[in-house]
This record gives structure tokens, C-alpha cells and sequence, in this order.
């Protein structure tokens, strides 16, 4: 066993390769708890597509020594939050409770990592849930788009595939795939148990141990970080994908492939990306909206994977103003790739950077994911001040040399509206 220890943060690892990293915050009367596993939808093939999504379901319905209801009610009985989800690279499990009820938190959430039954009347049960679960993200035209344009993006890869898999794989996946894929993908040396609150590192080391038990009685070492994936050299999709449906609204995502989680110049996308469309000061809010009126809703983003990232723009509109918007975020990205930002524009655009990051990590919660997300997708926890000092040091030079690398790149564009023709739309 090994215990590192920097600026109130602890981290141990245990026997099996099992990590626990904690951070003691001594201003509250709570503890955040997340055990994070080493699997999204992007690691599974086709036989299992959905199958991550699926098993975070069936986790709740049971174990060994505990049915579906004494989960729930255990923690509903101390005031707790118990809740998990899913992502395209890792899955997490987490709880909030008061800091002495700690101890019930690391026993629960470990009796369903590690002892889930996996029952085949549950999964018959919650098959339905998923399918409706997919069926209602289908029926949100918002949702729709940004999984329609992650799709014409990444293509036919599992990057680009729907998280919660399709009906036709949720119909198709049986009990026993989904328990292979428990059983090969819930090993201790990729799951990470983070908590952040008032708390004693040696303390919870010792919980985490009694509570994961047997699962430890193997030598492994923990899984390294995941800093590549399948998705080089795969070309990023191009031209229109439309979903037509008689809907009053347009929505429309354009964008293209952007840079890794770990890409040194992710500071001056973020800076960039909050600039031109990340509030209501910003370029495109008020292109679109404040000067023009032509939509609600309109803002840029950016995600990160291990290999690759997107960068984009959401617009919900009138049909009838689509082109007209297409056309204005097209003379946006132009002058932005141009001309860069102004001063007064780089300033905005770190100062909401930094206050997001700040103010996203003033609860426990978010303070137990950035230690959980930092063990299995990044090669060290970056302190918080050398996070901000990076983004404090964006210059000019950074923002035009980003904007003219990724914002000129080919465009995909994906629309969920009431339109027949998708080459009505050019990108």
C-alpha cells in the first residue's frame, strides 16, 4: 500500500490496484463519495453496445446482501443522494451524505460495485426503463441534434456512438453479455474511489478496505490513466445530417473536430470558446440574439476526449431563419479566425473561464469528481492555481493561432426541424 499526500489531498493505493483519493474540506458537515470505473461507451463493441449504460441500471437493483429497495432506503433514511451515470469514457456511482454517515455511503456504493446480481428478471424489468429512457432523449429535439451531430462527427466509430446504445441494441443485448462485461470491466484495478468533504483520508482507506473485501485479494497494478484512444486517424465526418420532424423549432449544431483533453492549447479553445459564445456578452448572443432577435438559445462549446475533441455551435430557430443564422455563424467564425478578439473580449473571456472553474469546485461534489476524473483520464491532478495561471497566460498570439487551427477545420452540421431537404443546408 502506498499513500501520497499534497495540499490536503490524499491518495492511496490499495492491494489489487484499487486507488482512493480524498480531499479534506474542513468547512462543511458533509461528504461527497463517487467510485469511478474505467469504462464508457466507447469501449464497448458491437455485441455490447449499450451495455455500460444498461449494467449502471441494473447496479441499483440489488446485490448479495441488499434488494433494490434497501439500497434506496438505507440512504433515504440518513438524508442521503445516491445517484450514477454514464459517460464515453468512464462511468461513476456517487452519494452525498452527512460526514457521519460516511461509513454507510462506502458500504453501499461498494456492495453494488462489487456484488451486483445481475438477476435476469431485473434486466428483462429495466430493459423497458432504457427504452424509454431512449425514447424520451429522442423525443427532445435539443438532445437529438447534439447526438445527431457526435454522429456525422465521429462516424461509425464507438466515439460516435449513442451512449445509451439504440432500441435495436437494448432489444438485443442478453443477461449474459451484459454480466461478461461486468465481470471483465469492473476490476479493482480501474475503479477509483473519490471522496471530498469533511473527512479522514486514513479513515475512508480503511473503510474502502473492509467494504471492497475479497475484490482486494489480488496483486494488479491500477490501470494507467487513459491518455489515447481508437479515434486517430479516423476522418472527421463532414456535410449535413437532418432529422425531420414536424416540430415549430430548428436545431441546428454546427461544428467540427477540436483538440484532446490533454492538448496544452485546451486553455485558449476554452478562453476562445467563452469569447464568442459562451455568455450573454458574448459575440454570437449578440449577433443572433440581442441585435437580430432570431433566437433564444445560442451558444459554443467544446468537449474533450482522450484522442480527439469537438467544438460547435447550438441555435434554435424559426425554420425560417435558419439559413439566415447558419449564415451570421458563419461571418463569426470568419472574423473571429480573422481578427482574433479584442482586448476587452480576452479579458471576458478568461475572467468567465476562471469563474467557472472556481466556482464549479465550492462544492464537495465537484471537488470529488475533479479527484475522480483527474485518476482515470488525465496523468496528474493539476492544482487549481496552475490551472487558472494557464489560462491567465492566453495571449493573443494563442487565441488567433487556435481559431485559425480548429475553426477552420470542415464543418458537420446536424438539424432536427421541420425541413424535407438536407442539401438545403450547405457547410
Amino acid at each position: 500500500m502506498a499513500t501520497e499526500r499534497s495540499r490536503g489531498v490524499g491518495r492511496t493505493v490499495l492491494p489489487g490496484g484499487l486507488r482512493v483519493v480524498t480531499e479534506f474540506l474542513p468547512a462543511v458537515r458533509s461528504v461527497a463519495l463517487g467510485i469511478w470505473v474505467g469504462v464508457g461507451s466507447r469501449d464497448e463493441d458491437e455485441a455490447h453496445a449499450g451495455a455500460t449504460h444498461y449494467l449502471e441500471h441494473l447496479l441499483f437493483k440489488g446485490t448479495k446482501r441488499r434488494t433494490a429497495l434497501e439500497l434506496s432506503s438505507e440512504m433515504d433514511a440518513v438524508g442521503g443522494e445516491m445517484n450514477a451515470f454514464t459517460a464515453k469514457e468512464y462511468t461513476c456511482y456517487y452519494a452525498r451524505v452527512l460526514d457521519a454517515d460516511l461509513p454507510l455511503a462506502v458500504d453501499v456504493l461498494s456492495d453494488m460495485v462489487t456484488s451486483s446480481l445481475i438477476a435476469p428478471k431485473d434486466v428483462d424489468a429495466e430493459r423497458n426503463v432504457v427504452l424509454e429512457e431512449i425514447a424520451m432523449n429522442e423525443d427532445d429535439p435539443t438532445d437529438t441534434v447534439h447526438e445527431a451531430f457526435t454522429a456525422k462527427l465521429f462516424g461509425d466509430t464507438p466515439l460516435g456512438h449513442p451512449i445509451l446504445g439504440t432500441t435495436d441494441s437494448i432489444k438485443r443485448i442478453t443477461r449474459d453479455q451484459i454480466f461478461e462485461h461486468y465481470q471483465a470491466r469492473y476490476t479493482s484495478e480501474h475503479l477509483v474511489v473519490a471522496a471530498a468533504g469533511n473527512l479522514d483520508h486514513d479513515t475512508v482507506v480503511e473503510l474502502v478496505r473492509h467494504a471492497f473485501g475479497p475484490a482486494l485479494d489480488h496483486a494488479a497494478e491500477p490501470a494507467p490513466a487513459r491518455l489515447a484512444g481508437d479515434q486517430r486517424g479516423s476522418q472527421a465526418g463532414v456535410g449535413t445530417t437532418l432529422i425531420s420532424r414536424g416540430i415549430e423549432q430548428a436545431n441546428l449544431v454546427l461544428g467540427c473536430e477540436a483538440l484532446a483533453r490533454t492538448d496544452d492549447r485546451r486553455f485558449a479553445l476554452g478562453v476562445l470558446n467563452a469569447a464568442f459564445g459562451g455568455g450573454m456578452s458574448s459575440r454570437l448572443f449578440q449577433e443572433v440574439r440581442e441585435k437580430r432577435g432570431l433566437a433564444y438559445s445560442v451558444y459554443s462549446f467544446a468537449g474533450q476526449h482522450a484522442d480527439t475533441g469537438m467544438w460547435g455551435i447550438y441555435v434554435g430557430c424559426l425554420p425560417s431563419k435558419a439559413d439566415e443564422v447558419l449564415a451570421i455563424c458563419a461571418e463569426e467564425i470568419t472574423r473571429v479566425v480573422e481578427g482574433g478578439l479584442t482586448d476587452a473580449e480576452l479579458a471576458r473571456g478568461k475572467g468567465q473561464l476562471r469563474g467557472s472553474i472556481v466556482l464549479g469546485l465550492e462544492d464537495p461534489s465537484s471537488r470529488m469528481s475533479r479527484l475522480g476524473k483527474s485518476e482515470l483520464v488525465y496523468p496528474r491532478l493539476e492544482p487549481v492555481e496552475e490551472v487558472l495561471a494557464s489560462i491567465d497566460a492566453v495571449t493573443h498570439d494563442d487565441i488567433r493561432a487556435v481559431a485559425v487551427d480548429i475553426l477552420t477545420r470542415p464543418k458537420a452540421l446536424a438539424v432536427v426541424g421541420p425541413f424535407d431537404d438536407a442539401s438545403a443546408f450547405g457547410v
